[in-house]
Order: C-alpha cells, then structure tokens, then sequence
C-alpha cells in the first residue's frame, strides 16, 4: 500500500457525530490540543501561555503538539488527535481532497519568509537552471506548491525536475552534503539554510505567487465547539498584534519554545508576517487556483472546492 492510499484510508475514518453527541461534546469540553510548527503565531502563543491564561478560568486546558510539517498535522487533525493549528496553502489541498475532516478558520497572507535555495557556487541562477535537477522538499507541503508555481511561472513542468520528498529535518542534510540540488523549505529552515550551510537564495516565494498560511480546526471541533474556536482566533490573533511590534521578543520566544538558535530565530521574526484575519474572497481565489494546478497535474486525486471547507461561524 503506497503512501497515497494510506492517507485516503486516514482521511476517510473520521466519524460523523449525532446531535446528542455534539452535545455531550460540548459539555465535556477539557482540553483543546494544538498543532504547531518551528515558527509562527502559535509558538509565541505557547511561549506567553496566552491561551492557558484566556481557558483556564473556564477549566479547559490547552496541549501542544509539535510537528515537522503540515501534513502529518492534518493526518493527525483528521483522527481527532489534534483541534487546530497552523499550516501552509498545500497541505489543507491534499487533505480535503482526501476526504480529511477539517475546514479553514482564518487566513494568514505569507510575504516572506519562504523559497527556494540553492548553494552558494551552485551554476544554478534561475529557475530554469533547475530543469534536470534535484530539488528537495516536502510532500504536499507549502514548498511543494511554491516549486510547482515557480516552474510553471518560467514555462517548465513539474516533469522537468526530479523532485524528492524530504521533510525539512532531512532536507537540511541532504542540501549540505549535496544530495539534492536545491531546496524548497519554508523558515526557520530557510534561514538554517542561509546562515549555517551557505545556502544562496534562488527566488523568494512572495517574489513569484500570492502566498498564503491558513489556521485549520477539525471539522467536528468547529462545529461543536464554534465559540471556544472563536476565542482561540481571537487570542492568536492579539497575540498577533503585540508580535508584529515586538520582533525582538518574538525572536527569542520562538527560539525558546523550539531551541533552533537565537540568530537563525532573528532572521525568521525579522521578515515574518503575523496578522491573522478571516478568509477573504480574494485568499480563497489564491487557495482555489493552487488546488486546480495540484489537480491539472495529477498531485491529488480528485478537484477540491475551497469555500465547501470554510467554517462558517454561528451568528449569535
């Protein structure tokens, strides 16, 4: 069984619940558990315990959980084992067009902070330049969607290049020993990139495409616990605030909470976006137009419609 139709088989076990149990669910409320990645809003929101001081009056603890990328986050979200978290444009993609149980809360536009590199005295100067060659990085991730967009931007197909799929902790070795000939990979990891194996970048993704991170929920969460998400948007998002004036701090909070040093965690706060908001007309444009190339290629198995996964808020 290949990796494809292991995730078909995950996506497609979540459990659809009855109205008494969307009751009891909401009475039984004692923990929200969150996704989280090296870098972003949700790392800060961990290091200020700001969501444990906003639930804990309510007695509903807050559990983190940390992943590598966004993919397993969905895997995880879609089996219950995860509420909400924080991802890029590809992975909500591949997950909805497996059947995955989760929908989009609100929106994040990426500006920089992601792209491709290269090493230093590499020949390579263009994307063209990758025709042929190795590129590195992680399946159905946001990287994945930024080499896709980049070859098609220059007049290559995905065909044109040997991509291999390596989750950034793997990636990074690879890159520095030579094993790939660039990498697509998202910060802190560009900046790793950058700062520690004199890595040269090719292009940044916000030079290229519109960008876009998205917060996700578990779709049985959101529709149980519609007011509790609410409040947990609305904590990251003020976290957000304080983050966009305060990238000093932010650079040592997330160094903190993820142990990838100081400097590295500096470069990342530096050219960082924070603000959160709700998904507009023109980010699920963006998201729409991502999941129709991943489809027109044969990257998912079947086309996905991006506004059929938006939360939808219960108006009080």
């Amino acid at each position: 069984m290949n990796r494809r139709e292991v995730l078909k088989l995950s996506f497609g076990a979540a459990a659809v619940a009855t109205p008494m149990q969307c009751a009891f669910a909401q009475a039984e409320l004692k923990e929200i558990r969150i996704g989280y990645q090296k870098n972003g809003v949700l790392v800060i929101t961990r290091q200020q315990a700001a969501l444990e001081a906003h639930f804990a009056p309510r007695g509903i603890a807050v559990k983190w959980v940390e992943f590598s990328s966004g993919p397993p986050m969905l895997e995880a979200m879609n089996v219950g084992s995860v509420d909400y978290g924080a991802v890029g444009d590809a992975p909500p993609i591949f997950a909805q067009s497996a059947g995955a149980a989760i929908v989009y809360a609100a929106g994040q536009p990426v500006t920089n902070g992601q792209g491709i590199l290269v090493p230093q005295n590499s020949p390579i100067r263009s994307i063209a330049d990758l025709k042929g060659r190795r590129v590195g990085f992680t399946r159905g991730s946001s990287a994945h969607s930024v080499v896709m967009q980049a070859l098609e931007k220059t007049g290559l197909t995905y065909a044109d290049i040997t991509p291999v799929y390596l989750t950034p902790p793997d990636a990074g070795p690879a890159f520095g020993n030579g094993s790939i000939d660039a990498w697509a990979v998202w910060d802190p990891y560009f900046a790793i990139g950058e700062v520690r194996q004199n890595g040269r970048i090719l292009i940044n993704a916000s030079d290229i495409i519109k960008n876009n991170a998205f917060f996700i929920a578990n779709s049985a969460f959101a529709r149980n616990h519609g007011a509790v998400l609410q409040q947990i948007i609305d904590v990251t998002s003020a976290t957000a605030l304080w983050a966009e004036a305060h990238r000093d701090e932010v650079a040592k909070s997330l160094s903190a909470v993820t142990g990838v040093p100081l400097d590295i965690q500096t470069v990342a706060a530096n050219r960082a976006s924070f603000a959160i908001g709700p998904i507009t007309s023109d980010i699920v444009a963006t998201q729409q137009g991502v999941a129709d190339r991943f489809f027109k290629i044969g990257l998912i198995p079947r086309p996905v419609s991006i506004k059929d996964a938006l939360w939808k808020p219960v108006q009080s």
